[in-house]
């Protein structure tokens, strides 16, 4: 059992900063491969950035290609996720979430093995 839970959002301008982390319990974090997604609301739940497990492999969705990035620290057990230049529809609750294939980038939801609960990220115009 993965249990993940997320730190670092708010709210902010548009054009502001947030550093997203999520830190996992468990010795296997290190062989998972990690994913933010976000849910606004009345949407579904979609997503954001993903890496497998040793970094190799970084994937965006296109929206925040550029602004974004995903990085972990496997010896920490975290994942973060570093929004720049946040527009006011990057607001969402945004999740983490673990897949135990590690090797392999996933978008879907369904693939992923482990949520945490969410943090709040929330951008004023």
């Amino acid at each position: 059992q993965v249990q993940l839970v997320e730190s670092g959002g708010g709210l902010v301008q548009a054009g502001g900063s947030l550093n997203l982390s999520c830190v996992a319990s468990g010795r296997t974090f290190s062989s998972y491969a990690m994913g933010w997604f976000r849910q606004a609301p009345g949407k579904e739940r979609e997503f954001v950035a993903a890496i497998t497990w040793s970094g190799s492999s970084i994937y965006y969705e296109d929206s925040v290609k550029g602004r974004f990035t995903i990085s972990r620290d496997n010896a920490k057990n975290t994942v973060y996720l570093q929004m720049n230049s946040l527009k006011p529809e990057d607001t969402a609750v945004y999740y983490c979430a673990a897949r135990r294939t590690g090797i392999t980038i996933a978008t879907t939801p369904v693939l992923y093995d482990y949520w945490g609960r969410g943090t709040q990220v929330t951008v004023s115009s």
